[in-house]
C-alpha cells in the first residue's frame, strides 16, 4: 500500500478516535444535566422527590407528577416510566396515587402504572424491565374490542425490602408482604406473604421462612458473606444498578 495512503488511514482513526470521545462525553454531559433531581427538577414537579432522589436521563414517560410522591435516596434508571391517573392533565383529588418509599431502586425500563393507588416500600430494588400496574384490560364484552372496554383498578402495595426480578409483572390488586423475593419474568397477583420466594407465570410461592427451621425448602447456595461494615443502602443500590449494567452487556 502506498505510503500517503496508508498516511490518510492512521489520521482517519485518529479523527475518528477523537470524534468518538468527543461524543461520549457530550452523552456524559447530557445524561448529568438532564438527571431529575429535587435541586433540579426540570419540567417535572412532583409532589414529593426526596434528598439524594435521581432520575436518570434520558426518563421514560412520566404524568401526573403532582400526585406522585418519591423518597429519599431513589434510585430511577434511564428510560423509566412513572404515571398517575389514566392520561395526562386529569385532576386526581386531594391524595398521593403512586408512592415510593425511601431507597427504592427502579431498574432501566421499567414502568410503574398508578391508575389507582400503588404503593412501593423503603428499600424495594427493581430489576430492569419490571411492569408494576393498578390497571388491567376487561373483556366482558365479547363483541366490543378489549381496548376500547373500560379497564379494572386495583390497588397495589409492595411492601418494604423486597427485591423484583428482570422482567416481572405485578399485576392489579396485588399485595406482597416484607422482603419478598419476585423471580425474574414471575407475573404476580393476590397476596403474597413476608419472606417468601414466588416464581412463575402465575406466581406461587417455592420457598417461605419459618421462624424455627429457616427456610424451606433449604437453600441450596452457600451462606451470604455479611455487608462491610460502613457500607451504606446507597452504596449498594448503586453496585445493584453496576451489576444489572454489567449483565445486560454479557
Amino acid at each position: 500500500m502506498p505510503k500517503n495512503r496508508n498516511s490518510f488511514s492512521s489520521l482517519a482513526l485518529r479523527r475518528r478516535g477523537l470524534a468518538s470521545r468527543a461524543v461520549h462525553r457530550v452523552w456524559a454531559w447530557v445524561q448529568e444535566t438532564g438527571a431529575v433531581t429535587a435541586q433540579h427538577p426540570g419540567r417535572l414537579r412532583f409532589r414529593r422527590i426526596g434528598t439524594g432522589t435521581r432520575l436518570a436521563f434520558p426518563q421514560g414517560t412520566v404524568f401526573g407528577e403532582p400526585w406522585i410522591e418519591l423518597g429519599d435516596h431513589c434510585i430511577i434508571g434511564e428510560q423509566v416510566t412513572l404515571t398517575a391517573g389514566l392520561m395526562p392533565d386529569l385532576d386526581l383529588g386531594t391524595e398521593t396515587v403512586l408512592t415510593l418509599g425511601d431507597g427504592v431502586v427502579l431498574g432501566r425500563g421499567s414502568h410503574v402504572i398508578a391508575d389507582t393507588s400503588v404503593s412501593i416500600g423503603s428499600d424495594t430494588y427493581c430489576g430492569p424491565y419490571v411492569y408494576i400496574t393498578s390497571t388491567n384490560h376487561s373483556y366482558d364484552d365479547p363483541h366490543e374490542p378489549v381496548g376500547k372496554q373500560w379497564p379494572r383498578m386495583e390497588p397495589v402495595e409492595i411492601g418494604p425490602g423486597c427485591w423484583i426480578g428482570t422482567g416481572a409483572v405485578i399485576l392489579p390488586g396485588a399485595r406482597l408482604g416484607r422482603n419478598v423475593v419476585v423471580a425474574a419474568g414471575a407475573v404476580v397477583r393476590g397476596e403474597v406473604p413476608d419472606r417468601a420466594v414466588v416464581a412463575g407465570a402465575p406466581a406461587r410461592v417455592v420457598r417461605s421462612w419459618d421462624p424455627e427451621k429457616g427456610w424451606q425448602p433449604p437453600l441450596r447456595t452457600p451462606a451470604p458473606v455479611p455487608i462491610p461494615d460502613g457500607v451504606t443502602s446507597e452504596q449498594l443500590a448503586a453496585v445493584a444498578l453496576l451489576l444489572d449494567d454489567v449483565a445486560e452487556g454479557a
